[in-house]
């Protein structure tokens, strides 16, 4: 079971432009066909939504299998685009939580399989696919989601953490990320690695016969569940730590010559 995460692995490409599917160098291309063709199960695993993880999969060709979407959130089969499994909570409590605290943010939810609802317009490649419903902020504190997804133009991701860090909203779990003004809100216990343990058990793949790479903070917990993490060269320095091996960066197929160790 081979577990490829998208921006940053798969592709170099800003994670916010609609057209980084067609991004995926040649090396990589091939990389992964050499993966499909012995045999294991390639599993796309993103913080993207599962509208815009699909032009993923179509250009890599992986018609069959699964693909695990916003965070760990959902469950996206690869062959029929549609959402299978999903893990939601209620958006009453954390948006009474959020709105005093981030002025000026744009909340998206998740509208799993579908689209995204949405306080606001932000250069998010998740707006670019499927539908896009405006909402208040009222409105969409009455409606439940599998991830919010929380910008806060003009502000920094360390900023955004900092206010974030120590705020306590039962039952949900934030993921920050110190590169950009952006927030993941997902239900308590979501993550990609338990959605990834769930289908390992189901697809019967051994435990020793796992392999993800990945370069992010939402990717640390993936990295240490897979008997062999692999960490892109670019990676921040807690997520090499929580690798078993880093490779290049991506701007120099580092996700090709790691799968190449294995598969060619």
């Amino acid at each position: 079971m081979v577990v490829l995460d998208i921006d940053g692995t798969l592709h170099v490409a800003p994670a916010t432009d609609s057209r980084a599917h067609e991004t995926i160098s040649a090396a990589v291309r091939s990389a992964v066909r050499a993966v499909v063709s012995s045999g294991a199960h390639v599993v796309l695993c993103t913080g993207r939504l599962s509208p815009a993880t699909m032009p993923f999969l179509r250009e890599l060709d992986l018609s069959a299998g699964f693909a695990v979407c916003s965070n760990g959130a959902t469950l996206l089969d690869a062959a029929t685009g549609r959402v299978v499994e999903r893990i939601e909570f209620d958006l009453r409590d954390p948006i009474a939580v959020l709105r005093d605290r981030l002025p000026g943010a744009v909340l998206v939810a998740e509208n799993a399989g579908v689209g995204v609802r949405a306080t606001g317009l932000v250069d998010d490649a998740d707006m670019h696919f499927g539908d896009v419903e405006l909402l208040s902020l009222d409105e969409l504190a009455a409606t439940s989601t599998t991830r919010l997804a929380v910008h806060w133009p003009g502000r920094s991701g360390r900023t955004l953490a900092n206010v974030l860090t120590g705020v306590d909203i039962p039952g949900v779990r934030c993921c920050c990320y110190s590169d950009e003004p952006l927030a993941d809100l997902t239900a308590a216990g979501v993550s990609k690695a338990a959605m990834l343990e769930r289908l390992r058990v189901e697809l019967g793949v051994p435990r020793t016969e796992t392999l993800a790479v990945g370069d992010g903070i939402n990717d640390t917990e993936m990295l240490t569940w897979a008997a062999h993490g692999v960490a892109m060269g670019h990676s921040p320095a807690e997520v090499q730590a929580a690798a078993d091996q880093v490779c290049p960066p991506g701007a120099d197929d580092g996700l090709a010559t790691a799968l190449s160790q294995w598969f060619w």
